[in-house]
């Protein structure tokens, strides 16, 4: 069984590269409009020197703005399940608020903060922020109604109440959000690079993107897109890792996600 999960991902793999390569050669596409695999890999090699930095700083830009998502979302969505009063108030503000496409609000962060790794953060916080704080409220507000009763027969302060029964109650619900955010801020880095970068060598993947395709450099834009998903599946994998650690000894859905 254990083979099998490995396996056949290569097996796969291995025929899709294969058609790949079969394709170019059949219908003699040129290399400019698809590289050969051992092309794109060649320039990864050829220009690790630029490649290599720049996935780091956006790593580092995803990293910084997936955590402050992480924070702000979490606290947005305890003060919202822990007053009927806020939540009515506040929700249609920040339902309203993800209304609003990301792309017009880059030009009001890069006056905000400037161009570079403050605006790059901003956009991959507001990117990742609202699947945290909707999950959450919703894993927070949904606590079993005889569960509640029970505290509330026992004189739990609220306190207690939201510490040791809403908090894991709502924990499968948080962690899937973060999920969720963790498939995202990558994305909010390299778009903050494509549109708040600043200059090459303090900028990331994005702003490389835009230098190779200046330079009509078709194998490096490739090499860019093989990268910005390792850099995805770095950090889903990551999340995968500490949600099964939480969930696996007591919630099914770990074992679902397996």
């Amino acid at each position: 069984m254990r083979l099998s999960i490995w396996s056949l991902p290569l097996l796969s793999g291995a025929i899709l590269i294969a058609i790949w390569y079969a394709a170019i050669a059949v219908f003699d596409i040129p290399h400019y409009t698809l590289p050969t695999p051992g092309a794109i890999l060649g320039a990864i090699v050829e220009k690790r020197h630029l490649l290599f930095p720049a996935l780091a700083q956006t790593g580092w830009a995803a990293l910084l703005g997936f955590l402050l998502a992480l924070f702000g979302g979490f606290t947005i969505a305890v003060i919202l399940a822990g007053s009927k009063i806020l939540k009515r108030a506040l929700y249609p503000w920040v339902l309203t608020l993800q209304m609003v496409p990301v792309i017009v609000l880059i030009p009001i962060f890069v006056i905000w903060f400037g161009p570079g790794l403050p605006s790059i953060m901003a956009i991959t916080f507001m990117i990742s922020f609202f699947p945290i704080v909707a999950n959450t409220t919703l894993g927070l507000v949904s606590t079993d109604q005889g569960l509640l009763d029970l505290f509330d027969t026992y004189g739990a302060t609220k306190w207690q109440e939201i510490a040791k029964l809403r908090l894991p109650y709502a924990l499968p619900h948080f962690l899937t959000g973060v999920k969720i955010a963790a498939t995202l801020a990558p994305i909010g880095a390299i778009t903050g690079d494509l549109l708040a970068g600043t200059s090459a060598g303090t900028s990331g993947l994005g702003y490389l993107l835009l230098q190779f395709r200046a330079g009509f450099y078709p194998p490096g834009i490739y090499a860019i897109a093989f990268l910005s998903a390792l850099l995805g599946f770095a950090f889903v994998a990551t999340v995968q890792l500490i949600y099964w650690l939480l969930l696996h000894r007591w919630h099914e859905s770990s074992n679902r996600n397996q």
